[in-house]
């Protein structure tokens, strides 16, 4: 490519948060390219002439690898919605449920009833679209709940 290496264009890739993973081919490879490459993400680094099997399997482990990221992606992006329609009251209730203490231990620390605490739990967890606590716990492992801003 005139003017730019592979390894400028996956830097650039990289820079500008396009995470897709890349499959190098080339004509002329030395080791520190390939290293340089494979250390930045890169799925393969494929040497012309080219063996047709390995630049399909190559494409196939890219796209997979690409799959499986968008879905964690999504995943992690519905579930960061979630926490930002939560409101300040059951984001404390929430760290507090994580924080493996009963409704009566929340309630005292935030100074209110154990009753105010469960309609704040449950409103909280028909919120995070959950059912128990180990799947909120799950849930909260995708996204932990300080890096989420709470609704106003």
């Amino acid at each position: 490519m005139p003017g730019l290496s592979g390894l400028d264009l996956q830097r650039a890739l990289a820079q500008n948060g396009d995470a897709r993973p890349v499959v190098f081919i080339s004509g002329s490879a030395s080791v520190p390219s390939s290293v340089a490459a494979m250390k930045a993400g890169a799925v393969d680094f494929l040497t012309k002439p080219l063996d047709a099997q390995k630049l399909i399997g190559a494409v196939r482990t890219a796209v997979e690898k690409d799959r499986t990221s968008r879905e964690g992606r999504s995943r992690q992006a519905a579930l960061a919605g979630r926490l930002a329609s939560l409101t300040p009251r059951e984001r404390e209730v929430l760290e507090g449920v994580l924080a493996g203490k009963l409704n009566k231990q929340i309630a005292a620390g935030l100074g209110t009833a154990e009753k105010t605490v469960k309609v704040h739990r449950a409103r909280m967890m028909e919120k995070m679209h959950v059912e128990s606590v180990a799947e909120l716990v799950r849930a909260c492992l995708v996204v932990p709940p300080a890096e989420v801003q709470t609704a106003d």
